[in-house]
């Protein structure tokens, strides 16, 4: 009669043990999905994640034959082309690793991206062809690591953009009116200009500056219709460095909603290839010295926007280096462009918008806002060296009129009519493009 109880008891320990076993893991599973949530609230903390993007449609009111400046009278009436194009579609990511170790990056879609096939042909004799489907870029903008040691120094390394110009410093697309990026600076310099180098950068109350070490240009790429635009690219699997050079900037913020910025580059660029004559005596003195300078600014306030640039630059030894480069392979593989480069470059240009919503109280109130804006720009991509051929029409005046709608902050739809101005041997250059774009973060 006793054996009854004994297991009665036995069994109502075993389940209390049970009972406090559940109680346990359940408590333990609770623990286990806080700390999973924590962690992931923390990686979400330190990510950042955003882009830009831009869908372009243009009609040109011109010829775009590669004669239309040599034979300008035989293009006069031309009824001109229209494109569609993705400019610029980039991906940004950053990661704050802590104690002050940071890393961004940018991988970016030029046009489009680019694509190529393999097919065989059925009607050719089953041989293989390579067919280029897309002739866009994808190239990573930026990936660097940075040490922080306070907002007033930080050191970062790795590709980095070139702080040169303004463009290359506010080049999203809601950072300029118009549909393209403005022509002067896209012209004259690489853009964007990126490069692998080592930046020093900091900000204090109402300056902020910026010094970088950075491979040197080369003068194989210098053309008349760019001047250093493409110093910058590499044909190849890596980047030429025999030359470095110095880049640096300075911003000032101290009146409310205007910064001022000043910014200068120089580096030898001759001779930074891989192709390159080193026991030439002709050339042994040549540097190619690349010096540049610029000044702009942009002022937000007043529902006004207003930004402008001067730019200016110098190549020294220009017509013995469109000499050089008249001189390189010219087959059909290469990559040198073989035309003459001028020894000055000049850009400058104005941009101003008002905020025609501001004035209505129930857009202004759900932040809607459409700025008319109005630019005007003058760029030259080739001043010659003495006694060297003058080509006349890369001297140009550019006038833009159009909108700016912005339904929400990180949504804009632009609209503009420009106009280039030519001398008056050469055909005006018109046109209307209207274009979509974002810029913003999904999460920072």
């Amino acid at each position: 009669m006793l054996t009854l109880p004994i297991i009665a008891a036995l069994l109502s320990i075993c389940k209390a043990n049970a009972a406090g076993e559940n109680e346990k893991n359940k408590n333990n599973l609770l623990s286990e999905e806080k700390s999973d949530n924590n962690q992931a609230s923390l990686l979400l903390n330190r990510l950042t994640l955003g882009g830009y993007g831009e869908a372009v449609y243009t009609r040109n009111f011109y010829s775009d034959n590669m004669f239309r400046y040599s034979h300008a009278a035989d293009y006069k009436n031309s009824k001109g082309h229209g494109r569609v194009d993705l400019p610029h579609v980039v991906i940004m990511m950053g990661y704050d690793f802590g104690k002050g170790w940071s890393m961004g990056s940018e991988i970016e879609f030029e046009h489009g991206g680019t694509e190529s096939a393999v097919e065989i042909e059925a009607e050719e004799t089953g041989e293989f062809e390579k067919e280029i489907e897309r002739g866009g870029e994808v190239s990573f903008e930026q990936f660097w690591l940075q040490k922080s040691f306070g907002k007033r120094f930080n050191i970062r390394a790795g590709h980095i953009i070139v702080p040169v110009g303004g463009l290359n410093s506010a080049h999203l697309p809601n950072e300029f009116f118009t549909v393209y990026r403005s022509e002067g600076e896209a012209t004259i310099f690489p853009s964007t200009w990126h490069e692998t180098g080592l930046s020093l950068w900091g900000r204090t109350k109402y300056w902020r500056y910026e010094v970088m070490v950075l491979p040197a240009l080369n003068s194989n790429m210098f053309n008349h219709s760019g001047w250093v635009h493409d110093g910058s690219a590499s044909a190849y699997e890596f980047k030429v460095a025999n030359n470095i050079a110095g880049a640096a900037r300075v911003d000032n913020y101290s009146i409310k909603g205007l910064r001022l910025g000043i910014s200068g580059y120089i580096g030898n660029s001759f001779q930074n290839d891989i192709v390159s004559d080193e026991n030439s005596t002709k050339y042994k003195n040549v540097k190619g010295t690349v010096a540049i300078g610029t000044f702009d600014f942009s002022y937000y306030d007043h529902n006004t926007i207003i930004r402008g640039n001067i730019d200016y630059g110098h190549l020294s030894d220009a017509s013995m280096i469109s000499s050089y480069n008249a001189s390189l392979s010219n087959s059909t593989q290469s990559p040198y462009p073989h035309t003459l480069v001028g020894k000055e470059a000049v850009a400058m240009g104005i941009e101003a918008g008002y905020d025609i919503f501001s004035q209505i109280q129930a857009l202004r109130e759900h932040q809607k806002k459409l700025y008319l804006f109005g630019r005007y720009e003058y760029y030259d991509s080739y001043k010659p060296a003495a006694g060297v051929t003058d080509y006349q029409w890369t001297d140009r005046h550019r006038m833009a009129l159009g909108i700016n709608y912005f339904p929400i902050k990180e949504i804009i739809v632009k609209a503009e009519y420009s106009k280039r101005f030519l001398k008056s041997r050469y055909n005006d250059e018109p046109s209307f493009s209207i274009g979509i774009a974002y810029a913003g973060y999904f999460f920072k």
